[in-house]
């Protein structure tokens, strides 16, 4: 797609008379030249594979490192003996949210929105809705166009990636991803839908990037719970009618300035943050010996 703003895609809706994910749908098609049923059965591939890698969760599982494994289902089991503080729907959405960075942890096969690190957030609050009967398999596809659309404003003016922008880029940009997809499925315009996400960006403004010993693992995958749960306070936010004070492209460019700013340590380094913490430093230390006495 060749969209490098978000006001440009509010402007071809209105230009074209077509809604937010129509928009997005036309410009993959014209922009790599294929159908419509191409576009489509694309986006119809990618949902089953986000939908399979939902309900193939192990509690069981643990990542190489031993870090990771089991939140999941710890989440899960929390929230069906009816003890969680945000109500059965939220803490659906954390156990999934968990349970699918778990699963990337585990090297399991998930999709990539925008990357594996964050690939949790995105179908931790479509999932639940879905498998509610909620919303539709039509509409969740609508929603991810929206997402794609944004997410792809948000590579081509900034980044999606820890490395270049710090967590930001990466939770904060599935974050806003997410938001949008929500507004959209829940019949929102395509300002609040733009809206949510500069909302939804704006509350992760500044997250650095610090894996632990270097892996995907500790606090990403407790990130992505952050990164779902502000998508849907985002979402209704935009949804109530509450706007953004900077416009939505102003958003991106300024998480861009903020990213450039960081320090390399807080780049996905795994140098500072939580990472140069005695703890984080500790576990790099057992894990380079662990992995040293490896035949």
């Amino acid at each position: 797609m060749a969209f490098t703003a978000l006001e440009e895609i509010l402007k071809v809706c209105e230009e074209r008379e077509v809604s937010f994910p129509e928009a997005i749908i036309q410009e993959d098609m014209r922009d790599r030249a294929v159908s419509r049923e191409v576009t489509l059965r694309q986006m119809e591939d990618m949902w089953g594979a986000m939908y399979e890698a939902s309900q193939s969760y192990e509690a069981n599982r643990r990542s190489d490192s031993g870090l990771i494994g089991g939140a999941g289902g710890q989440m899960e089991a929390y929230v069906k003996e009816g003890r969680s503080l945000c109500g059965e729907r939220m803490g659906r959405v954390m156990a999934g949210a968990l349970q699918m960075g778990e699963s990337n942890a585990c090297m399991k096969r998930i999709v990539a929105a925008p990357t594996a690190g964050a690939c949790g957030v995105l179908p931790a609050v479509l999932v639940p809705l879905y498998q509610e009967g909620r919303i539709s398999r039509k509409q969740v596809i609508e929603a991810l166009f929206v997402a794609a659309g944004i997410g792809q404003v948000i590579a081509s003016r900034a980044f999606i990636s820890g490395a270049a922008g710090g967590c930001q880029a990466e939770i904060g940009s599935a974050s806003a991803m997410a938001a949008g997809a929500l507004v959209c499925v829940s019949g929102g315009t395509g300002g609040q839908m733009v809206t949510a996400a500069a909302i939804s960006l704006k509350n992760l403004l500044g997250l650095v990037c610090d894996p632990v010993a270097g892996l995907v693992e500790v606090p990403c995958v407790k990130r992505n719970v952050i990164g779902a749960v502000n998508a849907m306070a985002a979402a209704d936010m935009a949804l109530a009618g509450i706007d953004s004070r900077i416009p939505p492209d102003q958003v991106i460019d300024a998480m861009k300035e903020v990213g450039e700013a960081m320090h390399v340590s807080l780049r996905e380094t795994g140098v500072g943050g939580l990472a140069g913490t005695k703890a984080g430093r500790e576990i790099f230390q057992q894990l380079s010996k662990k992995e040293s006495a490896q035949p």
